[in-house]
């Protein structure tokens, strides 16, 4: 009976350290949690940015395809003629500004 009572003494010393070691890796284990959310942000914003780079390419490229599509199935005359009227507009005239001694043109 002598080292029971001996044993109850420190039972009771070693619950508030085993209460302090399990609220530190809570705390860490929060961290680490808070870590990898901030982590996943950056990674969804960096996907969001590609994916509207890619829309806006594939916005670009959709237009192309229809100016492509409108040349190839009008008449061969109608395209003559529209090439022809961009030819006889008049180019106007380059404009040259000097700033601060640079020539830009």
């Amino acid at each position: 009976m002598n080292s029971l009572g001996a044993l109850i003494p420190l039972m009771g010393m070693s619950i508030p350290i085993v209460a302090i070691v399990a609220r530190h890796r809570r705390r860490m284990a929060e961290i680490a949690a808070m870590g990898l959310a901030t982590r996943g942000n950056a990674e969804f914003e960096a996907q969001g940015h590609s994916l509207r780079l890619a829309t806006d390419k594939l916005q670009q490229l959709e237009e192309r395809v229809r100016v492509l599509e409108r040349i190839v199935t009008d008449p061969a005359s109608d395209t003559a003629r529209q090439i022809e009227a961009l030819r006889d507009m008049p180019t106007p005239a380059p404009r040259v500004s000097i700033a601060k001694g640079n020539l830009a043109i």
